[in-house]
């Protein structure tokens, strides 16, 4: 069987090549610490693979130099974790399709911590803010480690109150560690990278495309036990972390607003079917530690 940091290893070869997606990396993973000397082509086949995929993949692995790609890593500060090591997160290790590997920089204990996720509209009232405001210091006297996506709106004011009361938290972006985006975010994020936790399942280099989101989000409801949506609109991004979250098992809290707002059709409608109604911090926290 081979050693955790060979297939640490293995598996960031595997994250860098064309052809298969998250849950064939994992099932390589899985054959490779059971079978170290099977063949890259017996692995193609055994996950699988069409034919098509079979050739990005023979000609994506050949062509990754990946003692260079580990030092470049190294100098820009990227560390990384597969899906078998044991700092992987557990409550994402069992959501549907998770990845098969997370980059990160900052301190990957924290993902060992109370975990909540925060998500909201990007466009959004005063009312958001001053939700935040009163929940987030509440939230982080309860020890919460405060999850977000680093997006405009409700997500950077969660990471931006959060640092201002001395809390932890964590930022997961659709796209790779060495990018920004939105721009006006990189102090930001450069600041959770070095005090906190920036993590992506995208390598570096990897641009911030559109459908990358949409899988960025199951990752922000992968890692916490609990999602709190302070604003969202119908077919909004945060309902899609918040129905994530809901398929996954786990608990969903939603923040009422006014009727009449098209910040609040989504999170009242959540309500409706389902979800838990917080007023205060300390709503939260009581219904979480039912």
């Amino acid at each position: 069987m081979l050693e955790i940091d060979n297939i640490n290893q293995v598996m960031l070869h595997f994250s860098l090549c064309k052809g298969l997606d998250a849950t064939q990396r994992i099932m390589m993973g899985v054959i490779l610490m059971e079978e170290p000397n099977v063949t890259l082509a017996e692995l193609a086949d055994r996950v699988g693979m069409k034919e098509k995929q079979k050739a990005l993949f023979y000609a994506s692995y050949a062509a990754i130099d990946l003692e260079q790609i580990i030092e470049d890593y190294k100098k820009s500060g990227i560390q990384w974790v597969s899906f078998f090591d044991a700092s992987f997160p557990h409550y994402l290790r069992h959501i549907y399709e998770p990845p098969s590997l997370l980059f990160y920089k900052g301190n990957i204990d924290l993902l060992k911590e109370n975990l909540l996720s925060v998500v909201g509209s990007r466009a959004h009232s005063r009312y958001a803010a001053e939700v935040l405001e009163a929940f987030v210091p509440r939230l982080i006297d309860n020890d919460f480690v405060l999850v977000s996506g680093l997006a405009k709106g409700v997500d950077t004011l969660t990471h931006q109150l959060t640092i201002k009361h001395s809390g932890k938290t964590v930022a997961v972006i659709g796209c790779g560690l060495d990018q920004c985006y939105p721009y006006e975010n990189k102090v930001l994020q450069e600041v959770i990278a070095k005090e906190h936790l920036l993590l992506s399942e995208y390598p570096a280099g990897t641009k911030p495309l559109r459908h990358h989101f949409p899988m960025r989000n199951r990752i922000i409801a992968g890692i916490s036990l609990g999602t709190l949506v302070i604003e969202a609109k119908y077919r909004s991004g945060s309902l899609i972390t918040a129905n994530i979250a809901l398929k996954e098992g786990r608990e969903v809290f939603a923040v009422p607003g006014n009727i009449t707002s098209p910040f609040s059709g989504g999170t009242n409608d959540l309500i409706v079917q389902g979800a838990t109604c917080v007023l205060s911090g300390e709503m939260l926290v009581e219904n979480y530690l039912k």
